[in-house]
């Protein structure tokens, strides 16, 4: 089976999409979610991600990091400013992996790399290929922009 690069960027967006909108979702669905535990886990800049986690700031984090993943998941599933989407997503990421870096560690299933530089740089990769014009609407209000 032979793919082109365009089938391989329309398929990575749609399900890094989906796997961004799925896990806003489920967070914006759950009462009970809150990134606190995560925070106050930090093992790296911990003043930093506890400050996050404090009274006053915790709500702020909850509703950016759940309705960031669901507006980041259907802009990559619909093809959508994709490029903003991207440099949002991989910022994200960066946020996830830093409070759990405890060199050469980082939680514990690996040594340095995990799923979130994996994830950063795979949309840093969609965001420069423009993959939202494949298939996409960025791709359509291009061409109607002309």
């Amino acid at each position: 089976m032979k793919f082109s690069e365009n089938t391989i960027l329309f398929l990575l967006r749609i399900s890094l999409g989906w796997l961004f909108f799925y896990a806003g979702i489920t967070k914006i669905l759950n009462p009970n979610w809150t990134a606190a535990g995560y925070l106050n886990g930090a093992k790296t800049f911990p003043g930093f991600f506890h400050w996050l986690a404090s009274a006053d700031i915790l709500p702020i984090v909850n509703f950016l990091n759940e309705w960031g993943l669901t507006v980041i998941g259907v802009s990559l599933i619909l093809g959508l400013f994709v490029r903003a989407s991207a440099v949002a997503g991989a910022a994200l990421m960066m946020l996830y992996y830093l409070p759990i870096l405890r060199l050469p560690y980082v939680g514990d299933h690996s040594l340095l790399i995990d799923e979130h530089v994996i994830y950063f740089f795979v949309l840093l990769y969609l965001g420069m290929k423009r993959a939202g014009r494949v298939l996409g609407l960025d791709g359509k209000i291009q061409s109607t922009l002309g």
